[in-house]
């Protein structure tokens, strides 16, 4: 079994969590130049992540630095060839399911039919008070509109639906999505999250479930599917990765080494039953991530063909 990898770009979204110190200064031609990198180096996607606003009280851990998903994998889609483009997630319920459904389409359209629409309930809360969203049906009114997406960016020109949050027919849309199924990937960890990912989604995304929790996990998720022949996708995010021996300090929990130690390692996640990992290197600048990324996909990425 293929374990595909994807990664989420730098600089788009820039939490304390997760962003290095170089990308505070970075900008439009560091984000072409990594997807470029990943493109040339046989990465299955490039994700963006979806934040609207961020409210003081979050914007120390958060900060504020959070690109449209929309526009800046529209832009990267101009500049790279076969990378597919993944929203990883998009807060949809945000937003009436017809205006993310021309938004995505149109980027499906435009890019020949790479996108993989990922999904989430989204955390913020004055997020969805300032949009005039209610917070605490946030769940529901995924649920309502992932079905709602499904006929919107489905065959139809003119789509229907009928639910409690949204009802529309009649109303055309072109152009359609390049794809004649989008992928639907379901985001979160949460019981509620794993279990509308598997009756719901194409995939799951998890919210960055440690190895020993991800078998646990999967079994749900298999469970809960357990009568649906359709293609599902399961990912994980691994811990962060250093192809190679760093001479400066990366971290305990970054796992280092030569590419057949860090297949080693990650082929353990194909053998959980996961079809895709999404990478994040641990770099010092633009160059040492584009660096990272191409000795990946050239010497780590052969070696994940099966699951050890």
């Amino acid at each position: 079994m293929s374990l595909d990898y994807g990664i989420q770009l730098p600089v788009q979204s820039q939490s304390t969590l997760y962003a290095e110190p170089w990308e505070a200064d970075a900008g439009p031609a560091d984000l072409v130049a990594v997807a470029r990198a990943a493109d040339r180096a046989g990465f299955a996607y490039v994700a963006a992540c979806d934040h609207v606003a961020i409210p003081h009280r979050l914007a120390e851990a958060m900060s504020t630095v959070w690109y449209d998903p929309v526009a800046t994998l529209a832009h990267l889609a101009a500049v790279t060839e076969h990378v597919r483009l993944l929203a990883h997630v998009a807060v949809v319920g945000l937003r009436h399911p017809l205006l993310t459904a021309k938004q995505y389409a149109t980027l499906d359209h435009l890019s020949g039919g790479r996108l993989i629409l990922g999904v989430g309930a989204g955390h913020v809360r004055e997020e969805f008070e300032a949009l005039g969203m209610d917070f605490e049906r946030r769940g529901a009114v995924l649920d309502e509109t992932i079905d709602a997406l499904r006929a919107a960016l489905g065959p139809d020109e003119f789509p229907s639906h009928h639910g409690k949050a949204y009802d529309f027919e009649g109303l055309g849309q072109r152009p359609r999505p390049a794809q004649a199924r989008v992928p639907l990937w379901v985001g979160g960890s949460s019981p509620a999250a794993v279990r509308r990912a598997a009756l719901k989604g194409d995939g799951w995304l998890p919210q960055g479930d440690p190895r020993d929790r991800l078998p646990a996990q999967i079994e749900t998720v298999r469970r809960l599917r357990s009568d649906e022949d359709t293609p599902f996708t399961i990912g994980a995010i691994t811990e962060p990765l250093y192809v190679g021996t760093p001479g400066w300090d990366v971290g305990r929990r970054t796992l280092t080494g030569s590419p057949q130690a860090l297949a080693e390692s990650l082929r353990a996640y194909g053998a959980m039953g996961v079809d895709q990992i999404q990478v994040r290197f641990r770099c010092r600048s633009r160059t040492e991530l584009t660096d990272q990324i191409g000795l990946f996909g050239a010497e780590v990425g052969s070696l994940l063909g099966s699951a050890a």
